[in-house]
């Protein structure tokens, strides 16, 4: 779980809401008309945006942003350098009894596109397509909750054009007139929420896990280049640590 964005999300709901609780005046702030206007409008023009397929793995793509793990990059430089060792001492070929114990689908991929004795200009077209329609993925998911993002406040407004109305409608019963002005404030309210508490900083954070995701396998990629043109397991190494910050790297003395 990646608790920065689960921490985040929920102090900014605990900052907003606990001086609401506290003031006493939690009742003014739950209109079930406000947040239909509000989450279910923003939600139905996202669907209407959208393929039926966008809007169906949006729950996915969601749990993506909260519960995916970091991705570790040394631990896949490791990796690498124990294949180009071993290939190296006993030929590209015997990388293809390492298949099994791998768990990364891409690196298998290429892997067995180097095994095959596929030519580096092959492996890097392969690869490199493969890399852009992953991205081509993720900025859709990225794009519906930044749409969400867009309509919460706009259909925020359109529920404080509502209220307003019937507030208007109701200037002869003043008994009437708390009801429109409470949908009319509270909509702008749950719009702004919604928006900038949840799904904005959703869309961040999958941007940042596609960022993250494409810089792994385009080191990857170096990689198994790397391996397949027998660089000596020192020079690859340096090759594969441009990837990461200067402190967490082992040097090529390691």
């Amino acid at each position: 779980m990646d608790l920065a964005t689960v921490g985040g999300i929920a102090l900014a709901m605990l900052l907003i809401w606990i001086p609401i609780i506290i003031s006493g005046q939690l009742a003014a702030f739950i209109d079930v008309g406000s947040m239909m206007i509000t989450i279910g409008g923003s939600i139905a023009a996202t669907v209407a945006t959208f393929a039926l397929k966008d809007t169906l793995g949006a729950v996915k793509v969601a749990r993506k942003a909260i519960f995916a793990d970091a991705f570790d990059l040394p631990q896949k430089i490791d990796t690498l350098i124990d294949l180009g060792e071993k290939a190296r001492r006993e030929g590209i070929l015997a990388l293809e009894r390492e298949l099994k114990g791998i768990d990364d689908d891409f690196m298998k991929k290429a892997i067995q596109l180097a095994v095959d004795g596929n030519e580096v200009e092959v492996i890097e077209t392969v690869m490199g397509t493969e890399i852009d329609y992953m991205e081509n993925r993720h900025k859709i998911g990225i794009a519906y909750f930044e749409q969400l993002g867009y309509f919460a406040p706009a259909f925020g407004m359109i529920g404080t054009l509502v209220g307003l109305v019937q507030m208007l409608q109701a200037l002869d019963d003043p008994a009437n007139i708390g009801v429109g002005m409470a949908i009319a404030l509270i909509t702008t309210f749950y719009g702004s929420v919604m928006a900038n508490v949840v799904f904005l900083p959703i869309a961040g954070k999958l941007k940042l896990r596609s960022n993250e995701e494409i810089l792994v396998k385009n080191l990857v990629v170096v990689g198994i280049l790397s391996i397949q043109s027998g660089d000596n397991p020192r020079v690859l190494r340096d090759k594969l640590e441009t990837f990461v910050p200067p402190e967490v790297r082992k040097g090529s003395n390691a």
